[in-house]
């Protein structure tokens, strides 16, 4: 939750406490304002961060295991809010930072006079813009060109092998399978007779 946001509803806080003449609990507050997209946790700790600026806010009385359980306005309610409450606060927090960083840039603001004679002094670049973008745009066209033609080599277009291309390299696998499948007999045959010759010694 913005910081804006929260001074906005800690005013609504006191100026609910003002309209009502008697102690009220917490739980009317989360139910009027924040009940259900916040806790009922965070509408204590905007209630601590009021009384922590000021005691003299909110008249406050601990109960039900609570620190802060009822409260009610007091006397100095209504003369913070005419001085502007939270908000006004909040204006003067954020109008002392923007003077803080005013001074850090060390750059003064141009005025209006000033800023149109720049406008006037800056050359028009539409033409380099256009040229820009068509570069782009051709740059683009053949990105996606290259990424067409890559992709329909690899996976649309399957790459096909001539009927007696094929033939011949199965010829070709069997011949080799028939070739070894000798070798490893007369290998068989040779390692059998060796054995005879070992059992006959």
């Amino acid at each position: 939750m913005s910081e804006f946001f929260k001074a906005e509803l800690k005013d609504r806080f006191l100026e609910y406490a003002l309209d009502r003449s008697d102690y009220f609990q917490i739980q009317t507050l989360y139910d009027e304002f924040l009940r259900p997209n916040y806790s009922l946790e965070y509408v204590q700790k905007l209630v601590q961060e009021i009384l922590a600026y000021d005691s003299n806010l909110l008249d406050a009385m601990g109960g039900n295991g609570l620190d802060v359980f009822m409260l009610a306005s007091t006397p100095s309610t209504q003369g913070f809010l005419d001085e502007g409450g939270f908000m006004n606060l909040y204006v003067k927090e954020e109008e002392k930072w923007d003077t803080f960083l005013g001074h850090l840039s060390g750059t003064p603001k141009l005025t209006k006079e000033e800023k149109k004679q720049i406008k006037r002094n800056t050359p028009d670049l539409k033409r380099e813009k256009v040229m820009l973008i068509g570069l782009i745009v051709a740059v683009a066209i053949s990105f996606l060109f290259t990424l067409i033609s890559v992709v329909k080599e690899t996976l649309l277009e399957p790459e096909y092998v001539p009927a007696d291309e094929f033939e011949r390299k199965i010829n070709q696998l069997q011949e080799q399978y028939i070739l070894e499948n000798q070798r490893l007999q007369l290998e068989l045959k040779e390692a059998q007779r060796i054995l005879d010759s070992l059992e006959l010694k």
